[in-house]
């Protein structure tokens, strides 16, 4: 069984390797974690999908919401994932869990879980909006739309606008997801654990201070703490 030095150094390399576009190194070092967590199981589809696999992704998706299935985010890009593979009724009921997730939130951040995201309503019934317009539902399409405007800031208003306009003339939308080359990261304080070297040039993990065992959810509990001793994300205010 993997370390927990060892699960904290491949999951901080295989993220930098996403960051500068090696997606093959990425996926060796993600998957080289021994029963990974649902962010590392979650970091592998994402990788997947920039590499053009929707397939692969979608298994890895799969994995990542069997773990934690208060991963809002995880069914967002499983959804997709479906969506890329023409599965359009699997992505509208990933879509439509996700919103189950946001329990009438107008957002979760999960920047504190190391992802810099802000899962936000109005952008998960645009991706609701998306599917229907591929099954030719566009009263539907045209509906979610309307909910995605009265739940958006001011600055998306325009293109919310261009969108209904797309879908009133019966032009299919595409989905949005979390953007380019965004995964979760391990915790920084988690990191500082692993400064020291020892002389043969490995990472040791210094005393105790934090786990890795625990159960694996992300409910928007703001009080309580991650699995792997970080804070779980908060819902915005309603």
């Amino acid at each position: 069984m993997a370390s927990l030095g060892d699960l904290l150094r491949d999951w901080h390399q295989g993220a930098q390797a996403v960051a500068r576009g090696d997606w093959d190194c990425a996926l060796r070092l993600f998957s080289s974690v021994s029963e990974p967590p649902a962010r590392v199981s979650f970091n592998v589809g994402c990788v997947h999908l920039l590499a053009g696999d929707p397939e692969a992704a979608l298994r890895a998706f799969d994995r990542a919401v069997t773990k934690d299935a208060c991963l809002a985010v995880g069914f967002l890009q499983r959804g997709v994932a479906n969506f890329q593979l023409e599965r359009f009724q699997e992505a509208l009921s990933d879509f439509q869990r996700t919103l189950a997730q946001l329990r009438d939130n107008t957002a979760i951040d999960y920047t504190q879980l190391g992802l810099r995201f802000k899962l936000q309503a109005w952008e998960v019934l645009f991706n609701v909006a998306a599917v229907q317009s591929q099954l030719g539902l566009w009263a539907e399409a045209t509906c979610s739309l309307g909910d995605a405007i009265s739940k958006g800031p001011e600055g998306v208003r325009n293109d919310l606008d261009i969108a209904l306009g797309q879908v009133q003339k019966q032009v299919p939308l595409q989905p949005r997801q979390v953007p380019r080359g965004e995964v979760f990261r391990p915790h920084r304080r988690h990191m500082e654990h692993l400064e020291p070297v020892d002389f043969l040039g490995k990472a040791k993990v210094k005393g105790g201070g934090f786990s890795l065992l625990g159960p694996r959810r992300s409910c928007l509990c703001p009080q309580a703490l991650d699995v792997r001793g970080e804070a779980r994300p908060r819902a915005a205010a309603r």
